[in-house]
């Protein structure tokens, strides 16, 4: 497809959601080393990263040159530029789940030995420039959000972040550098983020950096998304200690994931007190759409 008529179908879905009374945010992510061979646009080339390693540590890539990094994040701000122009109301940087960005974060998937490498301060650098690229790109007022998580999609126990401390030194730079609000990805909202506290990923953010936060995972359902591969149904929960903690102020926003899918009225049932209408999630939502 000619990239004008990709981006004329986003601004064709811009304008529906605008004339429905919503808004719409797009995430601009680049897999790096989860990319597949043989895959377009370029069957032969090879996945980038960091240093080469894939999320599971194996050595199946390249290691991504300074040229290499220029061009990722001048391409992150012509996408930024691309999404305002075509309607979108802010983007979301996906540096989550040991995609790219995610990838400069993790020591294990970072081994450099330059500017971009070693301690958490040079590998927060890569995010901290792209951030500032798309801000400089946007303008100051076009909202830029970032998703970062502690687990991979191939490492359900790794973490970017051990401590508060380090997890300030990762979460206060990208706020510096200008983004305006953490999309803090979590497989259970309800668990505490760090000992001693029981401040989830999100509300650690928050505390951390005074931005507003989201905050994600196994929300208004009684298991994880793994689940569900296994041949279990997400049963409907209780949204109490989710109200709980909205209250006290430990994170700003809730994503929904797999409730919304599971029953695309899930929102306007909650708010009605309808909850007895609610539909489970089961696999063959992911095969549908409403």
């Amino acid at each position: 497809m000619d990239r004008r008529d990709f981006l004329a179908g986003w601004a064709a879905v811009t304008d529906a959601v605008h004339q429905a009374g919503g808004r719409i945010v797009s995430q601009l992510w680049h897999v790096g080393m989860d990319r597949v061979p043989g895959t377009p646009p370029d069957p032969e080339a090879p996945a980038i990263g960091p240093s080469g390693i894939a999320p599971g540590g194996e050595q199946t890539g390249r290691a991504m040159t300074l040229a290499d990094i220029d061009a990722v994040i001048a391409a992150f701000a012509a996408a930024a530029t691309a999404a305002k122009e075509h309607g979108f109301d802010g983007i979301e940087l996906h540096a989550a789940h040991g995609y790219l960005i995610d990838q400069f974060l993790w020591a294990r998937t970072n081994r450099r030995d330059d500017a971009y490498g070693g301690d958490l301060a040079s590998r927060i650098r890569f995010a901290a420039e792209i951030v500032r690229a798309c801000r400089e790109a946007v303008g100051p007022d076009f909202p830029i959000q970032i998703r970062i998580s502690q687990w991979k999609t191939s490492d359900y126990q790794a973490r970017i972040a051990e401590t508060p401390q380090e997890l300030e030194a990762i979460v206060v730079p990208l706020a510096d550098a200008g983004v305006d609000a953490f999309h803090c990805s979590t497989r259970r909202f309800y668990q505490a983020e760090f000992d001693g506290s029981d401040l989830n990923l999100a509300g650690w953010a928050k505390k951390l950096t005074g931005k507003p936060t989201i905050s994600v995972g196994s929300v208004g359902l009684d298991n994880q998304f793994t689940d569900v591969f296994q041949g279990q149904t997400s049963n409907v929960a209780g949204i109490e200690n989710l109200l709980d903690r909205m209250e006290r102020d430990e994170f700003d926003l809730v994503a929904i994931g797999r409730a919304l899918l599971g029953d695309p009225a899930w929102a306007v049932k909650i708010l009605s007190g309808r909850t007895d209408e609610l539909m489970p999630f089961t696999l063959a939502a992911l095969g549908t759409l409403h």
